[in-house]
């Protein structure tokens, strides 16, 4: 199995931190796994992409043609990247920022409101967790066990309501994921 995955977005939006938590969660799981990260000068407001790969053998290059999976938490990432996924691949979108309507590819879509989620959690910033939580509950590419260890790991320094808030909006993705099984 080897699978990859696009995160794109703007910056500020947690591109890279989705990216990277899935890549070390499955590296965790004893797969192999590379996070090769792209963004532009700026901070916040910026594009940001990150891609992922997954495999249980070994990777050769970080880089590929077209992703099985494409993730985009805004409209501009979605202008920009919706080519690089395979036709029978995954583009999982937020719905709060791209309309479906607006949506043309042969690829399987997963559209979900995922910042109107993350306010209905308490702040708009978990929306890539929630998108994290769909992914991972839509496709199993890793397990959610392995996933909350990353989550935890990532905020042992933060507030306790932080790793809360995150691990709230982990299962309320995940639970829509599994609604939603690709």
């Amino acid at each position: 199995m080897k699978k990859s995955f696009v995160f794109s977005g703007s910056g500020g939006q947690g591109i890279m931190s989705a990216g990277i938590m899935l890549a070390h969660t499955a590296i965790d799981m004893s797969k192999h796994s590379t996070y090769l990260p792209e963004y532009g000068p700026e901070q916040r407001g910026g594009s940001a992409k990150c891609t992922v790969i997954i495999s249980d053998e070994a990777i050769i290059s970080p880089l590929t043609k077209k992703c099985d999976t494409l993730i985009c938490m805004n409209e501009q990432a979605y202008r920009k990247f919706k080519a690089d996924v395979k036709s029978d691949g995954l583009l999982v979108l937020n719905a709060s920022r791209i309309k479906a309507e607006e949506v043309d590819t042969e690829a399987k879509v997963l559209s979900l409101p995922v910042d109107d989620i993350a306010l209905e959690l308490g702040n708009v910033r978990v929306a890539n967790i929630v998108l994290l939580g769909a992914l991972i509950g839509a496709t199993d590419i890793v397990s959610k066990e392995t996933l909350v260890a990353s989550l935890e790991d990532k905020f042992k320094t933060k507030k306790p309501e932080v790793l809360a808030l995150n691990m709230k909006a982990l299962e309320k993705g995940i639970e829509i994921g599994k609604a939603h099984k690709i």
